[in-house]
């Protein structure tokens, strides 16, 4: 595929993921009373509308200012990476994670929490940005992980 055209549809998943993202949110907040929780499959999959003031498992509680300039900086260095060619799975990765950190930052900026609502009930709530991040790190994760392999590999 021409660089020019998988710019464009990993781009397109950057928006799509934004703003499938940011209705969502705006759906739940619209519709279900903070702290609320709606059972879609009881005691298996609820929605439940949360502010997170924190990050993953309750960390950096309150602490807004520090975690904005945390998601710029991140946003800035990935932004950054991505100016270099990369293979496809690094890429998608970082795009992964990027439309993720960037959702999460206008919630930030807006309400100085995130709006979570996933609520699996065994898992802390989240949300369709944080499941972005998510897949994008593991993504990551892999592709360094085979990269290495295949490293160790030619090194033998």
């Amino acid at each position: 595929m021409p660089g020019g055209r998988r710019k464009t549809i990993t781009k397109y998943l950057v928006i799509s993921i934004l703003i499938f993202d940011q209705l969502t949110k705006y759906l739940v907040s619209h519709t279900i009373p903070q702290g609320e929780s709606i059972p879609v499959i009881k005691d298996i999959f609820h929605l439940t509308f949360i502010l997170n003031r924190g990050v993953a498992f309750g960390m950096f509680k309150n602490q807004t200012p520090f975690l904005i300039i945390t998601s710029i900086i991140a946003i800035i260095f990935i932004v950054l990476n991505l100016r270099y060619r990369r293979a496809r799975r690094y890429e998608i990765a970082l795009y992964l994670i990027l439309s993720g950190a960037i959702s999460n930052l206008i919630d930030r900026i807006r309400f100085e929490a995130v709006i979570d609502f996933l609520d699996f009930r065994i898992w802390p709530v989240f949300n369709i940005a944080d499941s972005a991040i998510t897949i994008g790190a593991v993504l990551l994760a892999y592709d360094l992980l085979i990269k290495k392999s295949n490293d160790k590999k030619k090194n033998q």
